[in-house]
Protein backbone atom coordinates (compact mmCIF):
# COMPACT_ATOMS: atom_id res chain seq x y z
CA UNK A 1 0.00 0.00 0.00
CA UNK A 2 1.15 3.29 -1.04
CA UNK A 3 1.80 5.96 1.82
CA UNK A 4 0.58 9.49 1.36
CA UNK A 5 3.57 10.63 3.91
CA UNK A 6 5.17 13.42 2.07
CA UNK A 7 8.92 13.53 2.06
CA UNK A 8 10.40 16.10 4.64
CA UNK A 9 14.36 15.45 4.02
CA UNK A 10 15.54 17.88 1.89
CA UNK A 11 19.29 20.12 2.14
CA UNK A 12 19.21 23.63 2.56
CA UNK A 13 20.92 25.03 -0.53
CA UNK A 14 20.13 24.02 -4.28
CA UNK A 15 23.87 22.83 -5.07
CA UNK A 16 23.96 19.12 -3.90
CA UNK A 17 27.37 19.15 -3.01
CA UNK A 18 29.44 22.39 -1.53
CA UNK A 19 32.03 24.02 -2.90
CA UNK A 20 35.75 23.04 -2.64
CA UNK A 21 37.39 25.78 0.09
CA UNK A 22 33.76 26.28 1.37
CA UNK A 23 33.29 26.16 5.14
CA UNK A 24 30.66 24.02 6.34
CA UNK A 25 28.78 22.72 9.31
CA UNK A 26 28.94 19.60 10.32
CA UNK A 27 28.55 17.16 12.86
CA UNK A 28 30.34 14.04 13.86
CA UNK A 29 28.90 10.74 13.98
CA UNK A 30 31.80 8.02 14.58
CA UNK A 31 35.60 8.13 15.43
CA UNK A 32 37.34 5.39 12.98
CA UNK A 33 41.23 4.25 13.01
CA UNK A 34 41.64 6.75 10.24
CA UNK A 35 39.47 9.90 10.78
CA UNK A 36 35.95 10.94 12.18
CA UNK A 37 32.96 10.45 9.68
CA UNK A 38 30.69 13.60 10.07
CA UNK A 39 27.09 14.81 8.49
CA UNK A 40 27.18 17.68 6.48
CA UNK A 41 24.43 19.64 8.26
CA UNK A 42 23.50 21.95 5.63
CA UNK A 43 23.23 19.20 2.96
CA UNK A 44 20.51 16.37 4.38
CA UNK A 45 23.16 15.27 6.69
CA UNK A 46 25.01 13.73 3.35
CA UNK A 47 28.51 11.67 4.62
CA UNK A 48 31.90 13.32 4.95
CA UNK A 49 35.36 12.97 6.41
CA UNK A 50 37.74 14.55 8.38
CA UNK A 51 41.50 12.33 8.73
CA UNK A 52 43.40 12.83 11.90
CA UNK A 53 45.90 14.74 9.95
CA UNK A 54 43.49 17.68 9.50
CA UNK A 55 42.40 17.86 12.45
CA UNK A 56 45.34 20.46 13.80
CA UNK A 57 48.43 22.09 12.45
CA UNK A 58 50.25 21.04 16.01
CA UNK A 59 51.09 17.41 17.06
CA UNK A 60 47.61 15.63 18.40
CA UNK A 61 48.36 14.21 22.09
CA UNK A 62 44.56 13.24 22.29
CA UNK A 63 42.48 13.06 19.73
CA UNK A 64 39.04 13.15 21.83
CA UNK A 65 40.21 16.82 23.00
CA UNK A 66 39.93 18.04 19.23
CA UNK A 67 37.24 15.96 18.11
CA UNK A 68 33.85 14.27 20.29
CA UNK A 69 30.82 12.62 18.78
CA UNK A 70 28.02 14.69 18.85
CA UNK A 71 29.62 18.17 18.59
CA UNK A 72 28.77 20.47 15.83
CA UNK A 73 31.31 23.23 14.08
CA UNK A 74 32.19 24.27 11.09
CA UNK A 75 34.94 23.00 9.07
CA UNK A 76 36.87 23.51 5.43
CA UNK A 77 35.83 21.45 2.59
CA UNK A 78 38.90 19.78 0.56
CA UNK A 79 37.71 17.57 -1.82
CA UNK A 80 34.34 16.50 -3.39
CA UNK A 81 33.97 13.67 -5.88
CA UNK A 82 30.19 13.65 -6.63
CA UNK A 83 30.28 10.45 -8.63
CA UNK A 84 31.29 8.25 -5.58
CA UNK A 85 29.84 11.12 -3.27
CA UNK A 86 32.55 11.20 -1.16
CA UNK A 87 33.57 14.83 0.83
CA UNK A 88 36.87 15.27 2.66
CA UNK A 89 36.64 17.86 4.93
CA UNK A 90 39.71 19.98 7.34
CA UNK A 91 39.77 21.48 10.68
CA UNK A 92 42.60 22.63 10.79
CA UNK A 93 42.58 24.70 7.66
CA UNK A 94 39.60 26.81 8.83
CA UNK A 95 40.08 30.30 9.73
CA UNK A 96 37.85 32.43 12.60
CA UNK A 97 36.91 34.64 10.13
CA UNK A 98 35.21 31.36 8.14
CA UNK A 99 33.83 30.21 11.00
CA UNK A 100 32.02 32.94 12.19
CA UNK A 101 30.78 33.23 8.47
CA UNK A 102 29.33 29.85 8.22
CA UNK A 103 27.84 30.18 11.87
CA UNK A 104 25.98 33.11 10.66
CA UNK A 105 25.16 31.41 7.61
CA UNK A 106 24.06 28.07 9.11
CA UNK A 107 22.08 30.03 11.55
CA UNK A 108 19.93 31.75 9.15
CA UNK A 109 19.77 28.61 6.93
CA UNK A 110 18.49 26.46 9.72
CA UNK A 111 15.82 29.22 10.97
CA UNK A 112 14.70 29.02 7.09
CA UNK A 113 14.82 25.09 6.88
CA UNK A 114 12.78 24.95 10.46
CA UNK A 115 10.04 26.88 8.61
CA UNK A 116 9.80 25.48 5.29
CA UNK A 117 9.92 21.99 7.00
CA UNK A 118 7.09 22.95 9.66
CA UNK A 119 4.50 24.19 6.71
CA UNK A 120 5.29 21.26 4.45
CA UNK A 121 4.43 18.91 7.29
CA UNK A 122 1.52 20.80 8.04
CA UNK A 123 0.35 21.38 4.56
CA UNK A 124 1.01 17.48 3.51
CA UNK A 125 3.65 18.68 1.06
CA UNK A 126 7.05 17.25 -0.60
CA UNK A 127 9.55 19.52 1.10
CA UNK A 128 12.18 19.61 -1.68
CA UNK A 129 9.20 20.66 -3.98
CA UNK A 130 8.72 24.06 -1.17
CA UNK A 131 12.39 24.39 -1.54
CA UNK A 132 12.20 24.21 -5.76
CA UNK A 133 9.16 26.42 -6.01
CA UNK A 134 10.02 28.92 -3.20
CA UNK A 135 13.06 28.34 -1.11
CA UNK A 136 15.58 27.98 -3.91
CA UNK A 137 14.45 30.89 -6.54
CA UNK A 138 14.70 33.43 -2.88
CA UNK A 139 18.35 32.13 -2.09
CA UNK A 140 18.59 33.18 -6.02
CA UNK A 141 17.22 36.43 -6.02
CA UNK A 142 18.30 37.65 -2.90
CA UNK A 143 21.49 35.72 -1.98
CA UNK A 144 19.82 34.07 1.46
CA UNK A 145 16.14 33.01 1.73
CA UNK A 146 16.40 34.72 5.25
CA UNK A 147 16.86 38.01 3.83
CA UNK A 148 13.54 37.46 1.50
CA UNK A 149 11.49 36.06 4.66
CA UNK A 150 12.48 39.38 6.77
CA UNK A 151 10.95 41.09 3.68
CA UNK A 152 7.94 38.63 3.87
CA UNK A 153 7.00 39.87 7.33
CA UNK A 154 5.62 43.04 6.19
CA UNK A 155 5.48 42.47 2.61
CA UNK A 156 4.40 39.23 1.74
CA UNK A 157 2.48 39.89 -1.73
CA UNK A 158 5.38 41.73 -3.06
CA UNK A 159 7.53 38.95 -2.61
CA UNK A 160 5.45 35.48 -3.18
CA UNK A 161 2.98 36.77 -5.83
CA UNK A 162 5.84 37.37 -8.46
CA UNK A 163 6.68 33.87 -7.93
CA UNK A 164 5.70 31.82 -10.49
CA UNK A 165 5.75 27.97 -12.36
CA UNK A 166 5.33 26.18 -15.61
CA UNK A 167 3.43 23.46 -15.37
CA UNK A 168 2.17 21.49 -18.49
CA UNK A 169 -1.04 20.34 -19.54
CA UNK A 170 -3.17 19.21 -22.33
CA UNK A 171 -5.35 21.23 -24.37
CA UNK A 172 -8.54 20.83 -26.07
CA UNK A 173 -7.00 19.87 -29.47
CA UNK A 174 -4.81 16.78 -27.29
CA UNK A 175 -1.52 18.76 -27.55
CA UNK A 176 0.88 20.02 -24.85
CA UNK A 177 1.12 22.93 -23.40
CA UNK A 178 3.04 25.38 -21.28
CA UNK A 179 1.07 27.60 -18.71
CA UNK A 180 2.91 29.93 -16.10
CA UNK A 181 1.06 29.61 -12.53
CA UNK A 182 1.84 30.38 -9.04
CA UNK A 183 4.46 29.11 -7.45
CA UNK A 184 2.44 27.75 -4.04
CA UNK A 185 -1.32 27.36 -3.66
CA UNK A 186 -3.06 30.27 -1.67
CA UNK A 187 -3.40 27.95 1.43
CA UNK A 188 0.36 26.84 1.05
CA UNK A 189 1.50 30.64 0.41
CA UNK A 190 -0.93 31.76 3.49
CA UNK A 191 1.13 28.76 5.86
CA UNK A 192 4.26 30.21 4.81
CA UNK A 193 3.38 33.49 5.68
CA UNK A 194 1.79 32.68 9.11
CA UNK A 195 4.98 30.71 9.82
CA UNK A 196 7.21 33.29 9.00
CA UNK A 197 5.81 35.92 11.11
CA UNK A 198 5.31 34.10 14.15
CA UNK A 199 9.45 32.68 13.81
CA UNK A 200 10.79 36.10 12.69
CA UNK A 201 8.81 39.34 14.12
CA UNK A 202 11.26 41.45 16.03
CA UNK A 203 10.55 41.22 19.52
CA UNK A 204 11.32 43.95 21.45
CA UNK A 205 13.96 43.59 24.03
CA UNK A 206 14.20 45.09 27.62
CA UNK A 207 17.33 47.40 28.13
CA UNK A 208 18.54 47.96 31.88
CA UNK A 209 21.16 49.87 33.84
CA UNK A 210 21.33 50.11 37.76
CA UNK A 211 22.45 53.10 39.60
CA UNK A 212 22.46 54.96 43.25
CA UNK A 213 21.49 58.00 43.77
CA UNK A 214 21.91 60.29 46.60
CA UNK A 215 21.42 63.99 47.33
CA UNK A 216 22.38 65.62 50.68
CA UNK A 217 21.38 69.17 50.41
CA UNK A 218 17.98 70.68 51.09
CA UNK A 219 15.65 69.56 49.44
CA UNK A 220 17.22 66.44 48.17
CA UNK A 221 14.07 64.63 47.85
CA UNK A 222 13.06 67.18 45.31
CA UNK A 223 16.46 67.33 43.60
CA UNK A 224 16.16 63.50 43.23
CA UNK A 225 12.72 63.57 41.71
CA UNK A 226 13.55 66.45 38.79
CA UNK A 227 16.89 64.11 37.71
CA UNK A 228 14.10 60.99 37.38
CA UNK A 229 12.20 63.46 35.72
CA UNK A 230 15.44 64.32 33.40
CA UNK A 231 16.27 60.48 32.74
CA UNK A 232 12.56 60.20 31.72
CA UNK A 233 12.58 63.01 29.13
CA UNK A 234 15.67 61.10 27.53
CA UNK A 235 13.69 58.58 26.40
CA UNK A 236 11.44 58.59 23.06
CA UNK A 237 8.35 57.20 21.40
CA UNK A 238 10.29 54.32 20.23
CA UNK A 239 12.14 53.97 23.53
CA UNK A 240 10.47 55.63 26.52
CA UNK A 241 12.43 55.11 29.31
CA UNK A 242 10.93 54.46 32.98
CA UNK A 243 12.83 54.65 36.58
CA UNK A 244 12.21 52.48 39.23
CA UNK A 245 13.28 52.52 43.13
CA UNK A 246 14.49 49.39 44.09
CA UNK A 247 15.66 50.63 47.99
CA UNK A 248 17.01 53.57 48.58
CA UNK A 249 19.64 54.23 46.84
CA UNK A 250 19.24 51.79 44.40
CA UNK A 251 17.30 52.54 40.97
CA UNK A 252 17.06 51.13 37.87
CA UNK A 253 16.39 52.65 34.37
CA UNK A 254 14.89 50.85 32.06
CA UNK A 255 13.83 50.87 28.44
CA UNK A 256 12.50 48.60 25.59
CA UNK A 257 13.19 48.91 22.03
CA UNK A 258 13.18 46.73 19.03
CA UNK A 259 16.91 48.12 18.23
CA UNK A 260 19.48 47.15 20.45
CA UNK A 261 22.14 49.80 19.99
CA UNK A 262 19.41 52.72 19.95
CA UNK A 263 18.24 51.52 22.98
CA UNK A 264 21.66 51.25 24.69
CA UNK A 265 22.45 54.80 23.44
CA UNK A 266 18.93 55.94 24.99
CA UNK A 267 19.50 54.49 28.76
CA UNK A 268 23.08 55.73 28.75
CA UNK A 269 21.78 59.23 27.58
CA UNK A 270 19.21 59.01 30.48
CA UNK A 271 21.55 57.91 32.83
CA UNK A 272 24.01 60.74 31.93
CA UNK A 273 21.03 63.35 32.11
CA UNK A 274 19.83 62.06 35.80
CA UNK A 275 23.90 62.31 36.32
CA UNK A 276 23.69 66.01 35.44
CA UNK A 277 21.28 67.00 36.93
CA UNK A 278 21.90 65.62 40.62
CA UNK A 279 25.43 67.19 40.42
CA UNK A 280 24.03 70.37 40.20
CA UNK A 281 22.09 70.04 43.70
CA UNK A 282 25.72 68.76 44.63
CA UNK A 283 24.29 64.74 44.64
CA UNK A 284 25.82 61.74 42.88
CA UNK A 285 25.15 59.10 40.96
CA UNK A 286 26.74 56.28 41.08
CA UNK A 287 26.61 53.58 38.23
CA UNK A 288 26.34 50.34 39.50
CA UNK A 289 25.26 48.52 36.25
CA UNK A 290 25.80 49.69 32.87
CA UNK A 291 23.09 49.58 30.29
CA UNK A 292 22.76 46.26 28.58
CA UNK A 293 20.09 43.67 27.34
CA UNK A 294 18.75 41.94 30.44
CA UNK A 295 16.76 38.48 29.83
CA UNK A 296 13.03 37.51 30.91
CA UNK A 297 15.07 35.83 34.02
CA UNK A 298 16.98 38.84 35.23
CA UNK A 299 13.66 40.56 35.05
CA UNK A 300 12.16 38.35 37.30
CA UNK A 301 15.26 38.04 39.91
CA UNK A 302 14.75 41.96 40.07
CA UNK A 303 11.03 41.22 40.71
CA UNK A 304 11.67 38.87 43.34
CA UNK A 305 14.17 40.60 45.24
CA UNK A 306 11.68 43.94 45.47
CA UNK A 307 9.11 41.39 46.90
CA UNK A 308 11.40 40.48 49.39
CA UNK A 309 12.18 43.73 50.44
CA UNK A 310 8.59 44.40 50.83
CA UNK A 311 7.61 41.96 52.37
CA UNK A 312 10.42 42.51 54.90
CA UNK A 313 9.30 46.19 55.46
CA UNK A 314 5.58 45.02 56.16
CA UNK A 315 6.93 42.65 58.39
CA UNK A 316 9.19 45.14 60.82
CA UNK A 317 6.96 46.82 64.06
CA UNK A 318 6.66 49.70 64.93
CA UNK A 319 6.95 51.73 61.83
CA UNK A 320 3.47 53.10 62.35
CA UNK A 321 4.94 54.96 65.02
CA UNK A 322 8.39 56.09 63.85
CA UNK A 323 9.20 59.69 63.21
CA UNK A 324 11.98 58.32 60.46
CA UNK A 325 11.02 59.17 56.89
CA UNK A 326 10.06 55.56 54.98
CA UNK A 327 12.27 54.58 52.13
CA UNK A 328 9.84 52.88 50.16
CA UNK A 329 10.24 50.64 47.08
CA UNK A 330 8.48 49.78 44.19
CA UNK A 331 7.58 51.97 41.20
CA UNK A 332 7.29 55.69 41.82
CA UNK A 333 5.22 58.58 41.19
CA UNK A 334 7.35 60.80 39.91
CA UNK A 335 4.89 63.43 41.06
CA UNK A 336 4.59 62.24 43.75
CA UNK A 337 7.56 60.63 45.27
CA UNK A 338 8.83 60.86 48.87
CA UNK A 339 11.66 58.67 49.23
CA UNK A 340 14.13 58.34 51.92
CA UNK A 341 16.85 59.51 50.71
CA UNK A 342 18.39 61.17 53.63
CA UNK A 343 20.88 59.09 55.32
Amino acid sequence: MASNTPNLECRMYEQKYPEVDMAVMIQVKTIADMGAYVSLLEYNNIEGMILFSELSRRRIRSVSSLIKVGRQEPVMVLRVDKEKGYIDLSKRRVSEEDIQGCEERYNKSKLVHSIMRHVAETMNIDLEDLYIHVGWPLYRKYGHAFEAFKLIVTEPDSILDSMTREVKEVGPDGQEVTKVVPAISDDVKDALIKNIRRRMTPQPMKIRADIEMRCFQFDGVLHIKEAMRKAEAAGNKDCPVKIKLVAAPLYVLTTQTLDKEQGLLVLTNAVQACTDAIDHHKGKVTVKEAPRAVSERDDKLLADAMAKLGNANEEVSGDEDSEEEDTGMGEIDIENAATGIHE
